[in-house]
């Protein structure tokens, strides 16, 4: 991927934006390993810079799309065990928007499923966007700082580095 991208110059970094925004509307794997890839092939600056504009407006479009579509979006795209877990997040009223940016702003929670069960709720969108666009940083800066230095040891111990 990294060599693909880096051939493209500066649309390359399109294409990654792009790469990152569908990774969060159709979740196929975890954000946190595109993190990565953002922070390896663009540096922690640009690395940063990138996967936050996409993971950002990727959260925003799931939040849409869960808007538009409802719960039977949210049923084909995630497993019952991962909804069940969380969706009596939406019972408690008052206390979804709470729990939501807590989540969002540790990088533990399954933020794409939350974004699409946001989408369910009550919260309107400019609630939401605020808390994507804040508590994002934070959580983007622990997965790519975290991961990269699991990445770095892992390549040092291989003697790869």
């Amino acid at each position: 991927m990294q060599s693909f991208i880096s051939r493209l110059g500066f649309y390359g970094i399109i294409v990654f934006v792009l790469f990152q925004i569908v990774q969060v509307v159709i979740p196929i794997m975890p954000g946190g390993v595109s993190c990565l890839v953002g922070v390896v092939m663009y540096g922690a600056v640009g690395g940063f810079i990138y996967n936050y504009v996409g993971i950002c407006i990727g959260s925003v479009l799931a939040f849409i799309i869960a808007r538009a579509f409802g719960k039977p979006v949210i049923r084909k795209l995630f497993s019952e065990k991962l909804i069940d877990k969380y969706e009596s997040w939406t019972a408690a009223e008052g206390k979804f928007g709470k729990m939501f940016a807590l989540a969002i702003f540790l990088p533990v929670a399954p933020d794409d499923f939350l974004c699409y069960l946001a989408g369910t709720t009550n919260m309107t969108l400019k609630r939401f966007t605020i808390i994507i666009l804040l508590g994002k940083p934070f959580a983007i800066a622990l997965y790519s700082l975290g991961l990269v230095t699991v990445f770095n040891n892992i390549m040092r111990i291989t003697g790869v580095m």
